[in-house]
């Protein structure tokens, strides 16, 4: 069992010293969030609050996930980072191959490519970016991803992107994973026939589960129950080091824990937030795993 421990709609000045004090404590990784914009007038709810509302971030601060962890990655040496989750079909598929190479070279193979559906219409109005087939574009996205970072020649010729022989330089010395967020059948199934795992956030025992056997079997389906594949996940309920043996026979391989609930205004400084993630470190033996 890893762990990772970050924040999010925070402070931007609380990552830097953050990161620091997490990779001194033990912690695997640290995970980055995406959000590119709020609308002003928006339509549909926010899928993974339980009112549905997004006023919450009305004024969050974010900072892009790539020049964040390029920054983070300056004062850590062994610390993972993670997008949980970039949003990945309003984007362009060279520029985020680019980026993400880029990132993985600078950092020394330590970065993992968390991508996800955007659920909000209005971040692909405003990226000029199709609402109606995010799914089957990012399906070609990420072969895209994967093939221009083979530090070969890559081409790719579809309904939707047409892209002549390229090369990117440099590459990482090593793949960068590619990880796959979401909260419904086609995310299991995608992450299932073309991901190296699967990020969890926020759900109890019983759907992490359910959850989790559903993709184990999308994977038998593909034919792929063999191959290396990663379950991320933040768990609401958990009680502590007694949940992790449990947590490890479902197929967790990584625990996400952090200062607070993202979803509320943030009242604590950084000093606080290191205590916590210390706290955290001693009751559940990270780095000691």
């Amino acid at each position: 069992m890893r762990f990772s421990f970050g924040d999010s709609m925070c402070d931007p000045s609380h990552y830097l010293p953050l990161a620091r004090a997490v990779e001194d404590l033990g912690y695997d990784s640290f995970p980055v969030p995406d959000s590119i914009c709020y609308p002003d007038v928006a339509v549909g709810e926010y899928p993974y609050k339980a009112d549905g509302g997004r006023e919450f971030l009305d004024g969050a601060p974010f900072i892009d996930p790539f020049q964040l962890i390029a920054a983070l990655g300056t004062v850590t040496e062994r610390l993972r980072f993670k997008t949980s989750v970039l949003k990945l079909p309003i984007r362009n598929p060279v520029l985020v191959a680019k980026m993400t190479s880029s990132l993985a070279y600078l950092t020394g193979n330590r970065f993992v490519l968390g991508v996800g559906l955007s659920p909000w219409i209005e971040d692909f109005q405003v990226t000029n970016q199709d609402w109606k087939t995010r799914g089957r574009r990012m399906d070609q996205m990420i072969e895209i991803v994967r093939g221009l970072m083979s530090g070969e020649y890559y081409e790719f010729h579809s309904e939707f992107y047409d892209i002549p022989r390229i090369k990117l330089c440099p590459v990482p010395g090593e793949p960068v994973p590619i990880m796959i967020g979401g909260h419904s059948p086609a995310a299991y199934r995608r992450a299932a026939r073309l991901a190296d795992g699967f990020m969890f956030a926020g759900v109890n025992k019983a759907e992490l589960a359910a959850t989790v056997a559903e993709i184990d079997a999308y994977r038998r389906e593909y034919g792929r129950e063999d191959e290396p594949f990663e379950i991320h996940a933040g768990v609401v309920e958990l009680q502590g080091a007694a949940d992790l043996a449990w947590l490890e026979d479902v197929g967790v391989t990584e625990l996400g824990l952090g200062p607070r609930n993202a979803y509320e205004p943030d009242s604590l400084n950084v000093q606080q937030k290191i205590e916590i993630a210390s706290r955290l470190a001693d009751e559940l033996g990270v780095g000691a795993r």
